[in-house]
């Protein structure tokens, strides 16, 4: 089954394409303080290296705004400013350079200042994302909807965007987020079943780790699943970083990106013969920096599915009587000591991986 993706605009956000027919991106944001050129550069770089397309950087102040601007000249990527409240941040941040500007229309200051954001970035051929959220609507649309309804959400996304529009300027990202997913999915829904623009997805303030992975699943997912989404940010009360693995499983389960390292593992009974949660733990984590190679491994507990599983995996082990079967597409199955087969199997990764990228990606 192919995800068939709803038409959208094309925007260009500093030389990268989103919406159109452009993959799916991923993006994340910093939580350094922005000021400090050495750790946000660190970060930037980290999650880049995890799989990151486009990287937003809190500007809440002219030194942050300085700082932004370093970085933009430095690093060889499209940097995105997140801008609330005081406009004249926006115009500053691209000024230094910014690929895109996300400012919040319900806390900006009015539709002259929105304008003006607007103006400058037609002027500069960067982009802006109309990050409409829950918790930052305009006080009229909320009493007029009894609440930050969906119907509020969607209300106050298409005025502002026609008030964009107006302008001429079609280089715009959408964004409709709540921490509650049904709204979210509504919101996302019905706005793109009136408009064209690209949309940025995600359930905002998900919440931590383990939760959040969850809602931000659901919400993301559904949506992707419907064709709908052109770049997508998971929201973790976390290290940022720890975002881009979640965001890349989420697509790669709906065949939306294939160059994706894929662990999949059983959840044992009384035929595991071993302790396979902590070697599937081990396993997962021995294999954290190959997260964008395009390869399928299967850790089972007993011969019962293990061994169906692994075969279709390419490398596995399947536990058996306390030792371990080792299969591999390209080689003969092997009984061996658990120790031994875990090893092997995080070995025959690697080599896959290096011959991979040396081929330049994915799996027939």
């Amino acid at each position: 089954m192919e995800i068939k993706r709803r038409p959208t605009r094309f925007v260009d956000i500093g030389g990268v394409p989103i919406g159109g027919n452009a993959p799916i991106l991923i993006q994340s944001m910093t939580n350094t303080d922005t000021r400090d050129y050495a750790s946000t550069r660190s970060q930037i770089e980290r999650l880049v290296e995890a799989g990151c397309h486009l990287v937003r950087l809190a500007v809440p102040d002219t030194e942050s705004a300085e700082v932004f601007g370093r970085l933009v000249r430095e690093l060889d990527m499209p940097l995105i400013a997140d801008i609330h409240f005081d406009y004249r941040l926006a115009l500053l941040a691209l000024d230094r350079g910014a690929a895109k500007v996300r400012i919040n229309p319900g806390n900006i200051g009015g539709h002259d200042r929105l304008l003006k954001v607007v103006s400058r970035a037609q002027e500069l051929g960067a982009a802006v994302r109309l990050g409409v959220n829950s918790g930052s609507l305009p006080r009229e649309v909320v009493d007029k909807h009894g609440g930050a309804t969906t119907s509020a959400l969607v209300e106050s996304a298409l005025h502002y965007t026609s008030i964009i529009e107006g302008t001429g300027f079609e280089n715009l990202v959408v964004s409709l987020k709540s921490s509650n997913v049904l709204r979210t999915i509504e919101a996302y829904r019905h706005f793109s079943a009136v408009s064209d623009f690209p949309l940025h997805l995600g359930v905002t303030e998900a919440g931590t780790k383990e939760l959040g992975t969850i809602r931000s699943a659901v919400g993301i997912g559904t949506l992707l699943a419907e064709g709908i989404g052109d770049t997508i940010r998971v929201s973790l009360t976390d290290d940022p970083v720890v975002e881009i693995p979640v965001a890349r499983e989420i697509m790669a389960c709906l065949g939306l990106i294939r160059d994706s390292l894929r662990v999949i593992s059983c959840p044992t009974c009384s035929r595991t013969s071993a302790d396979l949660v902590a070697i599937a733990v081990m396993i997962e984590k021995e294999l954290q920096d190959l997260s964008c190679c395009p390869i399928n491994v299967a850790v089972m507990g007993c011969p019962v599915n293990g061994p169906g599983e692994a075969r279709e995996a390419d490398v596995g082990i399947a536990l058996a009587g306390g030792r371990a079967v080792l299969f591999h597409r390209e080689m003969p199955e092997k009984v061996m000591d658990i120790n031994e087969a875990v090893q092997e199997l995080l070995s025959e990764c690697r080599r896959l991986c290096d011959q991979r990228r040396g081929q330049g990606g994915g799996r027939s």
